[in-house]
């Protein structure tokens, strides 16, 4: 007769459960060694018993085993949450689309484009969007007017200011140097004398005395730099002299 099927459950009689357990487990054991053998598997068994007593079999030892099921089982799970994440994202990347979409269509319809199909209330939502616009425009516009003219103004206030303190400057030089109402001769006015004297040609003694005389007067007006109607007033009065000192010696003869 054939052996009965044995139902999974557990084994109350806890001597049947050992015997059990002893044969089961030399039974997984052996099983594991031969499929490391026949198919070139590293295989690795950890058994512990109700009394925690440890039975193992490991075909290429149990520590390497375990540093090798904890590495592929990192990587698996970083595999996980790299998919999750990556799921996640596409999930977002889906919804910006969808926003960036709207949001073109939203602006051509304020630039009056594609407005078919739109209703009469859509249209006065359009409307009343573009007059609230124009008018934040309008008033960041005088805004921006009012503070350039306001610059201006401090600008201007800054000019006249500099201004004043430059005219202040200019009179302060001048109490240091006051004008005069006379006027500079030129050099003609200088010396008519001496350029009519070099043109005319020299016939007699006296004349040519003088000539030299009076050049040598004007050369004298020149490096004293006085007018010649000072010269001539100066002339005037030694002449004058001369000829007082003369008659006074006649009369004493």
């Amino acid at each position: 007769m054939g052996r009965g099927k044995i139902e999974i459950k557990r084994i109350e009689n806890p001597t049947s459960r050992l015997v059990t357990f002893s044969k089961r487990r030399s039974g997984l054991l052996k099983k594991a060694q031969e499929l490391s053998i026949l198919c070139d598997a590293e295989v690795a068994v950890i058994i512990f018993s109700n009394t925690g007593k440890l039975f193992e079999f490991s075909s290429s030892g149990m520590n390497k085993t375990i540093s090798r099921y904890n590495k592929n089982l990192d990587s698996s799970e970083a595999a996980v949450v790299e998919y999750k994440t990556e799921k996640q994202d596409l999930k977002e990347v889906d919804v910006l689309k969808d926003e960036i979409a709207k949001l073109q269509v939203k602006q051509s319809r304020l630039l009056g484009k594609d407005l078919t199909g739109l209703s009469l209330k859509e249209l006065q939502h359009i409307e009343q969007q573009l007059t609230e616009g124009l008018l934040s425009v309008k008033e960041k516009k005088e805004q921006l007017l009012m503070e350039q003219i306001e610059q201006s103004r401090v600008q201007e206030q800054r000019a006249m200011l500099e201004n004043e303190a430059l005219h202040r400057q200019v009179e302060e030089i001048r109490g240091f140097f006051p004008s005069t109402d006379d006027s500079v001769p030129t050099y003609l006015e200088y010396y008519p004398a001496k350029n009519s004297l070099l043109n005319i040609g020299v016939t007699t003694p006296d004349g040519a005395c003088n000539h030299t005389m009076e050049r040598d007067d004007s050369d004298t007006t020149l490096q004293l730099g006085l007018p010649n109607g000072v010269y001539q007033k100066r002339k005037q009065l030694e002449t004058e002299s001369h000829s007082n000192d003369s008659e006074s010696r006649v009369g004493l003869l």
